[in-house]
């Protein structure tokens, strides 16, 4: 089981120094190759994508998560958000493991 993140440069760089793989991107264009490339990889079980991101390719983010089941989508907020959750809790919440 693999995580794959597709979130801006801090964020992705802060998922592979535990070991994730993933891609920076920066506008809506790389966010969809980012997004295509995480859904080629079979053995992607989690991608986790920033909320900013998400928002970038709402229309293919939603349209997968209302309509597939694998792998699971885990948005997660933007950097330095106040929503009043850590991330370690958002992605164990949505995964069902305390990693």
């Amino acid at each position: 089981m693999k995580y794959y993140v597709i979130a801006d440069e801090d964020t992705t760089l802060g998922f592979s120094l535990v070991g994730l793989s993933g891609q920076a991107v920066s506008n809506a264009s790389q966010a969809r190759v980012a997004w295509d490339k995480a859904l080629e990889d079979k053995d992607n079980a989690v991608i986790i994508i920033t909320e900013p991101v998400a928002d970038m390719i709402r229309d293919t983010v939603d349209r997968y998560l209302f309509s597939e089941n694998f792998p699971l989508v885990v948005e997660i907020p933007k950097p330095g958000s106040s929503s009043g959750r850590d991330l370690r809790s958002l992605v164990n919440e949505a995964v069902g493991v305390s990693l």
